[in-house]
């Protein structure tokens, strides 16, 4: 039984759509057609039924498909060690939100490539959530993200304390107290399920501020902007809005005690393989250092 076959009969069930598969995979589509009738004929049973335009699977198709994906995590879990234990090599996926990608990554990426070159390095600009998701789901291998992961089979390591502050834009301010600015404007927040909503929480508890209303956004660099636009105020690393701060463009209504964690994150099983273990090592040796410069 080929390997090749079954793949190609894993992505044509995962898709139920023969153009789709073909697409993916690099072939034609006469030529996936002909891979699955050969796997049909070998194993004795028809995998796909077609209704008008649409396709299904048979039960065989169901049960099949069933153990090919076993089989190709399985692979995939062996590839994993195989490639845990040589030097770091191959492609790394690295995702991060906006700010630490445009901040922080491209002195990392320069110091990392130029001690591993030959490791193809790939960086994906994304919210925290969504890195955590991209990591479960093998489209990223490692990821930096606000806050940090209880999750059990995510590994977490923490590489920076960001101080936090209430910020507006001072003609929001201008005239007003700050109980009176933040009785008259929405205060500007994640999306919910954002990895630092437990620590907004708290921060909004040690002011005791309960927002008149609250305008959701999908990422850290969208509230910035809101802010300076005066939509309203909003609870921002003083990292990210340090420019800002110098230049007077916003103004510093309150200092949080509490920091957030800044965190490096994988999947557990993977934090040994060379390439994620030594983009760790690098990312925790400069962090400090790119922050300072």
């Amino acid at each position: 039984m080929e390997l090749r076959n079954l793949k190609t009969f894993q992505v044509a069930a995962e898709h139920l759509n023969l153009t789709k598969a073909a697409e993916l995979l690099g072939y034609s589509q006469p030529t996936i057609t002909l891979q699955i009738q050969a796997l049909e004929r070998e194993l004795g049973h028809p995998l796909l039924n077609r209704v008008g335009k649409r396709t299904f699977l048979t039960p065989a198709g169901k049960t099949v498909k069933q153990y090919t994906d076993q089989l190709f995590l399985v692979l995939q879990h062996m590839e994993e060690g195989l490639n845990s234990l040589h030097l770091p090599v191959g492609p790394l996926v690295v995702a991060a939100p906006e700010f630490y990608c445009t901040q922080y990554m491209p002195q990392m990426l320069k110091a990392y490539v130029e001690t591993h070159p030959q490791v193809n390095l790939q960086v994906i600009s994304c919210t925290s959530q969504e890195a955590l998701k991209k990591i479960h789901a093998h489209e990223a291998d490692i990821g930096i993200i606000a806050g940090a992961s209880s999750q059990p089979e995510i590994f977490s390591t923490i590489v920076d304390l960001e101080e936090f502050a209430l910020v507006a834009s001072p003609d929001i301010i201008k005239g007003r107290t700050m109980e009176e600015a933040l009785a008259a404007y929405p205060f500007l927040s994640y999306q919910e399920g954002c990895n630092l909503d437990g620590f907004i929480t708290q921060c909004l508890l040690e002011i005791a501020y309960v927002p008149p209303s609250v305008i959701k956004c999908s990422s850290e660099e969208t509230i910035k902007r809101a802010v300076l636009n005066e939509t309203g105020v909003a609870l921002l690393s003083t990292a990210l809005v340090a420019r800002e701060l110098r230049t007077g463009e916003l103004s510093e209504l309150y200092r949080f005690s509490k920091k957030a964690e800044t965190s490096l994150v994988c999947l557990d099983r993977r934090k040994n393989e060379a390439a994620i273990q030594t983009f760790i090592e690098l990312v925790k040796d400069v962090w400090q250092t790119v922050r300072e410069e």
